[in-house]
């Protein structure tokens, strides 16, 4: 079962209680223990005659963890010296821990439904696709975004439904604020061409990072950094991912686009793992790279 989000919602209150010189570290231990929480994940955050509130220190929680807990939770609380349950007593919360009440009865049903719900939305998430072109030369009507109209394109026949995302400044803190949106608007693959150069302005995969802690890398070519424009020593691909959106980093010029984007499209639908298709995206921009080179070397021949 996969875990629900707590939306912020993280405060439990007990009512109608009565207590005599209880522990309140015994309070957070028993509900840390009952509903399966660390320790340091669950702590009492007020405390009046007839009622206390705890905080739940996570952003997300297993419904089994939660769902039709109530009358286990107040049995083990009544055993702490000093902690008066009362026919009154109560627990209520807001959001998803308010299914602490649940008849247990219900809890099997509703986890059942809960997931079949989860499943639809992440299918769904996962098709929905949106496209970045990076730089200035693009933004400025220098030069014109011939990548997303191709991306689009393939990710449509391929079942995805693709928008075009606005032309982003070469600047990594604006890149990562629309990729952060694109995860908050429900987009499951979020691509973005151009700047994973090896210049200064290049600055698409240090965006990524502020949003993603474990972005995956690969070399498409290597430079000695510090010749030249070469202000880092390389140009390369980035996947990432955050939650259920994936994110991809793809060079700027179209015949590269064109010679990976299959790859990345069936990486996608086969779920195949970050690293195993950052490296199969450069390795097929490696062979576009060599088959250059020989085409190059043979006109100078």
């Amino acid at each position: 079962m996969n875990e629900l989000n707590l939306l912020g919602k993280t405060e439990l209150w007990i009512t109608n209680i009565k207590l005599n010189h209880v522990n309140l570290n015994s309070i957070s231990e028993t509900v840390a223990r009952v509903l399966k929480l660390s320790r340091n994940e669950v702590f009492v955050t007020d405390v009046r005659e007839d009622y206390i509130v705890l905080d739940i220190l996570r952003e997300t929680i297993d419904p089994k963890q939660i769902f039709g807990k109530k009358d286990e939770l107040l049995m083990e609380l009544a055993k702490i010296p000093g902690f008066i349950i009362t026919p009154e007593t109560d627990i209520h919360s807001e959001g998803v821990l308010s299914f602490i009440s649940l008849n247990k009865e219900m809890v099997e049903t509703i986890v059942e439904e809960s997931q079949r719900i989860i499943d639809e939305v992440k299918k769904k998430m996962k098709m929905r696709a949106i496209v970045f072109p990076t730089g200035f030369e693009v933004k400025r009507g220098i030069i014109k975004d011939t990548n997303t109209p191709l991306i689009i394109d393939k990710l449509e026949k391929e079942g995805f439904k693709a928008v075009h995302g606005p032309v982003l400044d070469d600047d990594e803190y604006m890149i990562a604020a629309k990729i952060r949106e694109a995860i908050d608007s429900g987009f499951g693959l979020i691509i973005l061409t151009g700047g994973v150069g090896a210049e200064d302005k290049d600055k698409t995969i240090e965006g990524i990072e502020k949003v993603v802690q474990n972005i995956k890398t690969e070399y498409v070519i290597k430079y000695h950094q510090g010749r030249g424009r070469h202000a880092k020593n390389g140009v390369r691909v980035a996947v990432g991912k955050y939650g259920e959106s994936i994110i991809i980093a793809l060079p700027g010029p179209t015949d590269e686009v064109k010679e990976c984007i299959d790859i990345v499209i069936d990486g996608v639908k086969n779920n195949l793992k970050e690293e195993e298709l950052a490296e199969k995206i450069a390795n097929k921009l490696k062979l576009l790279y060599i088959s250059r080179y020989n085409k190059h070397s043979h006109i100078h021949h």
